[in-house]
């Protein structure tokens, strides 16, 4: 069987995977749905289309079972929301419990008794009903949560069950957590919940195990056959984008951790003011909500995006494997994970696998990295920065090739830059948030301003912070600014939510350019941001359709000082002022009499000359009349 090359995890939880024979295997981003793409044989045709299998994950054969339980688990370590099928997960991995688990109790801040720290250092807290624990490291970049998870089921039990629980919810009169129990009862009936009996086949909607008229708990008896089947789930994230529902325990963490670890004073005044703010934010919130399993089957299944490359371009650049148009979210790639966030900027950090992490410093495309590495048995962290523009080479005998990781990282940067600045990325409607009804992302955007400017362009805004400007020289420019906030608390670029914008030339080729330093196009770039400025300052939606005089005057007077660089360079270029020049020396070696400068012109080239003088003239008529108008 071929082992995996490269794993890639996007933002809206597919998944493809490339393995070592060429092959590739693509995941809906419900999970319900896989297709494997073979890799074509050597004797096959350019042309040939490789063959491809599509099948749904809760029936795959057993040719495709161990590559796709593998793809499935690289998806639920980071996914929002995991997708479980009964008939793929080992029956060693199951866990047969009596009650429905969707949420799960930590501990106090001041009670102690759920932490412990392991001999390397890692704080692990455990819920008090022991359904979920965390697991934090020394170096306190990342993070694990295990959490007990009930395996995906058909749509219609599904909203049966949930229909079950509105209904005890409004019968007790008061908010009540199906199956939730109590510290003392989870201790006495411990056995019974971890019996591992076989499960029914009857249908669950005859399950009922609370007496709704009470709101009381009621366990069935230790020989009734109905069971859940659940599965621990084991998730990674990073310390600096923590879900909602795990922001609570990974502050206990972090304020346990300062109790146990031997940190230098630097490194625990950092880790302090994060833990206050951590704690302070997060108190009250010891009840965490456990992400739910997706359904077995997709109800829109027409949704599925499959991305089929070219046989062509199979075996070129590195770049095709970001070509699926979504952000990023995971990488896994020979050995070591690239893992991003998309919050305010791209940043990205690399796990090489030793304990160590890279990076991303600075919003473009991370200019710089930092390396950080806690060696075992010391007590001080090694700490390195690493600029892109300036790798070190590759080092004999080193785990790892830094070169190759930070230029492996630009690369997916550079995708999610794309991505972030696509006009047609927010139109992607997720199959599985439109039928969770998590859609806030995918609505279609609106068009909340549009300004046509004479002799520069047209300027549109849209509802998703993007800014669209198409100039009259055909060049296109795409940045993101943010209109809501407003714009007295903030500096004078503080708008732009990403340091980079894409300029799309008339032949269709695109380009990043730092908006700090455009180089030649600044011009393009301080024009759209003066716009955005101006429609930052009033409501977009109040913004009236006028054109601004502003944008036009500066466009128009940057257009005319470069026609008249452009005149004199030609000027320079053409020769007529050493032929002038020239002709002067020969006259006065031959001892002629010294005629004026317009009769040598004549000689020289009395039309050029001319014609040249009067496109001047007309230009300084245009500046002046530009003048005056701006004044009134």
């Amino acid at each position: 069987m071929p082992a995996e090359v490269r794993m890639v995890l996007y933002e809206d939880d597919s998944v493809q995977v490339q393995y070592a024979d060429g092959s590739k295997l693509q995941l809906s981003p419900c999970g319900s749905e896989f297709l494997f793409e073979k890799s074509p044989p050597v004797s096959a045709h350019p042309l040939e289309q490789p063959e491809r299998i599509r099948q749904r994950t809760h029936f795959v054969i057993s040719t495709y079972r161990e590559q796709l339980q593998r793809a499935l688990d690289f998806r639920n370590s980071s996914a929002i929301r995991p997708f479980l099928s009964e008939n793929i997960i080992p029956s060693e991995r199951k866990k047969h419990i009596f009650i429905d688990i969707s949420e799960v109790r930590w501990p106090s801040l001041d009670a102690d008794d759920s932490m412990i720290c392991l001999e390397s250092g890692t704080v692990k807290i455990t819920s008090l009903d022991g359904h979920a624990y965390l697991c934090l490291p020394r170096s306190q970049h990342e993070f694990t949560v295990h959490f007990l998870c009930k395996v995906s089921q058909k749509p219609e039990l599904s909203v049966v069950l949930s229909a079950q629980k509105d209904k005890l919810v409004e019968k007790t009169g008061k908010t009540y957590t199906f199956g939730n129990l109590s510290r003392q009862r989870l201790k006495n009936k411990e056995n019974e919940l971890y019996c591992h009996i076989m499960k029914s086949k009857e249908p669950l909607k005859r399950m009922s195990y609370v007496n709704g008229t009470e709101g009381k708990e009621k366990l069935p008896s230790p020989g009734t056959k109905y069971t859940c089947v659940y599965t621990w789930i084991k998730q990674h994230w990073s310390v600096a984008a923590c879900p909602e529902e795990w922001k609570y325990p990974l502050s206990l963490a972090l304020r346990f951790h300062t109790k146990v670890s031997n940190m230098s004073k630097i490194d625990a005044h950092i880790t302090q003011s994060r833990i206050l703010t951590s704690v302070s934010e997060e108190r009250g919130k010891e009840v965490s909500v456990l992400p739910r399993a997706l359904s077995l089957s997709c109800p829109v299944p027409h949704l599925h995006r499959w991305n089929f490359c070219n046989s062509l371009l199979q075996k070129q650049s590195d770049e095709e494997e970001y070509s699926y148009p979504e952000l990023v979210k995971v990488v896994w790639y020979k050995g070591v994970t690239y893992r991003l966030t998309h919050q305010n900027m791209n940043s990205i950090e690399i796990y090489p696998g030793d304990g160590s992490i890279f990076k991303s410093e600075g919003a473009h495309l991370g200019n710089y990295f930092t390396y950080c590495s806690i060696q075992e048995g010391a007590e001080e962290r090694e700490e390195k920065t690493y600029s892109v523009n300036n790798l070190p080479p590759d080092r004999p005998g080193s785990l790892f090739s830094v070169c190759s990781l930070i230029k492996q990282a630009t690369r997916i940067l550079q995708h999610c830059a794309k991505m972030r600045l696509s006009l047609s990325h927010n139109y992607c409607v997720c199959c599985w948030k439109m039928v969770s009804g998590i859609n806030e992302s995918n609505i279609l955007p609106l068009r909340l301003k549009e300004s046509l400017i004479p002799n520069v362009g047209r300027f549109l805004a849209y509802s998703d912070d993007k800014v669209h400007v198409i100039f009259l020289d055909g060049i296109s420019l795409t940045l993101n600014w943010n209109f809501s906030s407003s714009i007295e608390k903030r500096q004078v670029n503080q708008g732009l939510t990403l340091g980079l914008c894409k300029l799309t030339f008339p032949d269709g080729q695109d380009q990043l350019i730092q908006i700090e330093h455009p180089g030649p196009y600044e011009r393009y770039v301080t024009t759209v941001i003066s716009w955005c400025r101006r429609l930052t300052q009033t409501n977009p939606r109040e913004m009236p359709t006028h054109p601004s005089s502003s944008v036009e005057e500066n466009w128009c007077v940057a257009s005319e000082l470069e026609k008249i660089q452009k005149f004199n360079l030609l000027l320079e270029n053409s020769g007529v002022l050493n032929q002038i020049s020239n002709k002067k020396n020969e006259l006065s070696s031959d001892h002629y009499k010294p005629r004026s400068t317009e009769t040598l012109l004549e000689e020289v080239n009395e039309k050029g000359v001319s014609v040249a003088l009067k496109k001047t003239s007309e230009i300084l008529q245009d500046i002046d009349c530009l003048l005056s108008n701006s004044k009134k």
